[in-house]
């Protein structure tokens, strides 16, 4: 499918805040807490004076461990995302407020309840990051582990989505309740809902994922797909498989925003900025972190083996209690081959090979350069826009704000002034219509 835009069209921005992750670059000095109100609204801020059209959170329902220990990156742990969202209303006037949360682990009705209480407070700002889980290691917790086959996952999800907006709905736009009731396969609930139709009729829905599963339920479901690809070629074949699938459901193709998730390291020369993004990559990916990662694909300890050395030549064995609480790889053997080629075709170590194969697509260069780029992804249908994940908390977006966004803007590729008040008009969205 050839979706056709013009050249000049937009280019939306939004900012991640990084989980618990090994994106964070903990050893710089200049990394702060994860914890603390300062560091979300340091970046929310510098988001909003670089004219993002959202800030965005993610979730942790538990903390991973990783051969019967918490894993390393877990230790800081992560508060819960609407809570701190409420806050940040307070302190951004414009910014929209994405919050990561689970329809695995939670009921519509109160969901929906505090998601249009944060479209109230901060004046139709609200969005919901839609994720899914099978994860009985995460189920433990709710006191569900493993009731929900991972086949049913996105059927719940949307589903969940569906009461949601029955309930935003029920009331009228003009300020009445009305009773609700569902019978679904998933959800069997009746009542009214206590709080009245928010700002932006329902908050935008996010879906973070990439596979058949994932895609189509975007294309059902929601008004921007997170996502990652690392070539345009890569993001151009994603746009249009997503897109196309938009018609069965009734759906413009600008009724869903893609967003892939990018990284940015700038110098003032090309070999400045490679060079910078070389020493990024090195702290964020440690000899530990390095045969962790292989641990975690091969499914065994491999504890002895030298991160500087060559890879295990056998196949993985997956182990589903070495590491708990992360999402499963898939095929892990073809994987694994596909790394032991990477490692064989180019002469890397195990470290060498974890840097290469599980980068994040960044953009690299001089600012000038990654404008350009930036803006030939979104002319080329490879995306609509970027969600960018820095390496810093919380000053990890200053200089992509003060040297990139004035010219994007000088290429008239990005606002100079928000013109609109709530999430759906900064991304273009069209006001979701009343379902009485």
């Amino acid at each position: 499918m050839t979706v056709r835009r013009s050249s000049r069209r937009q280019i939306h921005l939004a900012a991640h805040f990084p989980g618990v992750n090994s994106t964070t670059v903990w050893a710089d000095p200049r990394s702060r807490s994860q914890i603390a109100f300062s560091s979300f609204e340091q970046l929310a801020r510098t988001a909003e004076r670089g004219l993002f059209d959202f800030f965005f959170l993610a979730e942790g329902l538990r903390l991973r461990e990783h051969k019967g220990r918490i894993h390393d990156l877990d230790v800081v742990g992560r508060p819960e995302s609407l809570t701190v969202l409420n806050a940040l209303a307070a302190v951004t006037e414009r910014i929209g407020l994405a919050a990561t949360v689970n329809a695995t682990f939670n009921e519509p009705y109160e969901l929906a309840r505090r998601l249009a209480t944060l479209d109230h407070l901060s004046g139709g700002r609200a969005a919901w990051n839609v994720v899914t889980s099978s994860d009985a290691f995460t189920g433990e917790n709710f006191r569900r582990g493993g009731y929900l086959d991972r086949a049913d996952r996105y059927t719940r999800a949307a589903e969940f989505v569906d009461v949601a907006r029955e309930l935003w709905d029920s009331w009228t736009p003009d300020g009445l309740p009305r009773p609700f009731a569902h019978r679904g396969q998933h959800f069997d609930i009746a009542g009214e809902f206590t709080v009245p139709r928010s700002p932006q009729g329902h908050p935008v829905v996010i879906q973070a994922g990439d596979s058949g599963e994932g895609r189509e339920f975007a294309a059902r479901t929601a008004d921007v797909i997170f996502t990652r690809h690392g070539t345009l070629e890569d993001g151009r074949a994603f746009y249009a498989d997503v897109k196309g699938r938009l018609a069965k459901y009734g759906r413009e193709p600008d009724d869903l925003k893609i967003m892939p998730g990018v990284s940015v390291v700038l110098g003032d020369t090309a070999a400045e900025a490679q060079e910078r993004a070389a020493e990024i990559r090195r702290q964020q990916v440690s000899p530990q972190n390095a045969i962790l990662a292989l641990e975690q694909l091969w499914g065994t300890d491999l504890s002895s083996y030298d991160p500087d050395g060559p890879f295990p030549d056998f196949d993985p064995v997956p182990d589903p209690t070495l590491t708990q609480g992360r999402t499963r790889r898939g095929d892990t053997v073809a994987l694994a081959e596909k790394w032991r080629s990477l490692s064989r075709d180019k002469g890397l170590s195990i470290r060498q090979t974890v840097i290469e194969a599980s980068a994040r697509q960044s953009f690299i260069g001089t600012p000038e350069a990654v404008a350009a780029d930036l803006e030939t992804f979104v002319r080329q249908d490879a995306a609509d826009g970027f969600i960018l994940v820095p390496h810093l908390t919380p000053g990890g977006l200053d200089e992509f704000v003060d040297r990139v966004v004035p010219l994007l803007q000088e290429r008239r590729a990005f606002r100079t002034e928000y013109r609109g008040a709530t999430l759906r008009s900064h991304l273009g969205l069209p006001d979701p219509a009343w379902q009485g």
